[in-house]
């Protein structure tokens, strides 16, 4: 591996000293690099917390999964309820008994917050708020995000309302991955319904950092949170903070963040798909060896500063036994820098190994025969010789004892 550490010291890794860890004001917070997924900040990233609206995403991805399904198309109209029309907090300023089109439903969402839409979205994907909550969290546990339950499609204040950091970021990415034609809806910086022009809370969009997305929240119990992300470059990064104490310490500790994170880390390209970084021993196979490669480009978060504290391995079990198949997963590499969490990533057979034949059999037996042999002849050299004395021993032996 010295030749890949020489080459990360040629790009720009090898600096003087390894990125300093970094505390939060946040009640929690959770930060990831978008294409690796190296984590570059957790703090009580599990524990369930009221998420306000920012579990408006939640929402948003049953509608997206809708429109991307083929059952909703962005013209298709909701009715407003009387009881989406009387919902207070944040509004898009819905009227009873108006038809509304999905795509300004999703922009009333995302911009002005609007506790009305959701509940329009809601009753019109499911019939009822509380059948949507459910789906909601049964759709939650089914992605991954076992730390989220939902009473309401809103994030309205309720003891059963609950998302941990780590499961809005991992909605975050999956909403960037599964759904880019709706994504540039989060990067709005206004809408206007009914007369009443709102701003997008999401202070980040206004700090020219790279910010595109995605929710803020607040209630009373939640305190100031945001789920955000922003891109400089090829790097993007999406994070969660929550539990500040005011609309501007939220700003500030995002910004503060964001900031920090693309200061201290970035990405590099380590492998190419099907490069070769290890052989592995086959165990009866008509070759003795299978080449190791990626299945795909390798791209790995790295700290500015982490010089040769790197540590790349290839791991495998082996003799991997015949036959073996092309493209059979056979090993992992990973990749252990200060500071974050090992990355591992398959690595697969780079071509096919069949099992030996008649003659390759027989040469493993011998060998095995004339290992043992060799071992039971270590083991009588020990001990069986009766005639040798103490002082047959050598100043040599003596001394390697």
């Amino acid at each position: 591996m010295r030749g890949l550490l020489a080459a990360l010291a040629a790009s720009g890794i090898l600096l003087t000293s390894p990125a300093s860890a970094l505390d939060t004001s946040a009640r929690a917070a959770y930060m990831l690099d978008f294409d690796t997924g190296a984590v570059l900040l957790s703090k009580n990233a599990d524990v369930e917390m009221p998420p306000a609206s920012m579990s408006k995403l939640m929402t948003l991805n049953m509608l997206f999964e809708a429109l991307a399904d083929g059952r909703l198309s962005l013209e298709d109209r909701f009715r407003v309820s009387e009881k989406a029309w009387q919902m207070g907090g944040s509004k898009m300023f819905l009227r009873e008994g108006e038809r509304v089109r999905i795509v300004d439903l999703i922009q009333g969402i995302i911009v002005q917050s609007g506790n009305d839409a959701c509940v329009v979205v809601a009753e019109g994907l499911a019939g009822s708020e509380e059948a949507f909550a459910q789906r909601m969290t049964e759709r939650a546990h089914e992605l991954g995000m076992t730390e989220s339950t939902f009473t309401n499609a809103s994030g309205w204040p309720d003891p059963g309302q609950r998302m941990s950091a780590h499961d809005l970021v991992t909605l975050a990415r999956r909403i960037i991955t599964e759904f880019p034609q709706f994504y540039p809806y989060f990067s709005e910086t206004q809408f206007e319904w009914n007369g009443v022009n709102q701003r997008n809370r999401n202070p980040l969009l206004f700090l020219n950092i790279g910010a595109d997305g995605l929710k803020t929240g607040h209630t009373q119990e939640a305190g100031y949170g945001l789920v955000g992300s922003a891109v400089r470059g090829s790097q993007r990064i999406v994070f969660m903070i929550t539990g500040l104490e005011s609309v501007s310490k939220r700003e500030e500790e995002a910004e503060r963040l964001t900031s920090w994170a693309f200061r201290e880390f970035s990405n590099r390209a380590l492998f190419k798909k099907g490069e070769t970084l290890a052989d592995a021993q086959v165990w009866l196979g008509a070759q003795s060896r299978v080449p190791m490669v990626t299945g795909k480009d390798i791209l790995a978060t790295l700290p500015f500063g982490a010089g040769e504290n790197v540590k790349i391995s290839v791991v495998y079990d082996g003799p991997i036994p015949a036959p073996i198949a092309e493209g059979q997963e056979i090993g992992r590499l990973v990749i252990e820098a200060p500071g974050l969490e090992p990355v591992t990533e398959p690595l697969f057979a780079g071509r096919a190994v069949a099992e030996g034949g008649y003659i390759t059999r027989m040469e493993v037996t011998a060998m095995n025969l004339v290992g043992r042999f060799i071992d039971m002849t270590g083991v009588k050299d020990m001990i069986g010789n009766d005639d040798a004395g103490p002082d047959t021993a050598t100043p040599e032996t003596e001394a390697a004892e």
